[in-house]
């Protein structure tokens, strides 16, 4: 189970662009230190157990289901369990965006500042597709596994009385 390719990409770009930010001088960089500091244990959150569950929506889109998919299972249970968590990380987040938004727009940085609405339009994928879509695909493999397990049960002859 791997995190799909793009959302990899995505995640490393985002970080790598952060990590240029930082290095600026001034409320600029300070802002954007600040922001580092509470992406990186997000990030690193998300990829534990957030994305990579999203590796098996293409085999579940074929209508492929597999044993080895119920090793996502606990990963999805963590997501719902930790998601007050991840949504508080994004408040806190979105906050530390805002501030480094407005620093840099007074600094005449456009480039930050289209950095810094491409991060918070990522942060708004992710609560409206990314987290929703990794839950879903946790209840389709426990709905085909089951069902598939209720469909091979030894001795069943398929009827029921």
């Amino acid at each position: 189970m791997k995190i799909p390719a793009s959302i990899r990409f995505e995640h490393e770009s985002l970080h790598r662009e952060l990590a240029d930010v930082s290095l600026e001088t001034g409320k600029v960089g300070e802002a954007a230190r600040t922001l580092a500091q509470l992406m990186h244990p997000h990030f690193l959150r998300e990829d534990e157990y957030a994305m990579p569950p999203l590796g098996l929506l293409a085999r579940l889109a074929h209508n492929e289901v597999s044993p080895d998919m119920a090793e996502a299972l606990p990963l999805i249970a963590r997501l719902k369990e930790e998601m007050p968590l991840m949504l508080e990380e994004h408040r806190a987040i979105k906050g530390a965006l805002s501030r480094l938004e407005a620093v840099a727009a007074e600094e005449g940085k456009a480039e930050i500042v289209d950095f810094v609405r491409r991060l918070a339009l990522h942060a708004r994928s992710e609560e409206e597709v990314l987290y929703p879509a990794a839950i879903l695909v946790g209840e389709i493999i426990k709905e085909r596994l089951e069902s598939r397990r209720a469909t091979h049960v030894p001795g069943s002859a398929g009827t029921s009385r």
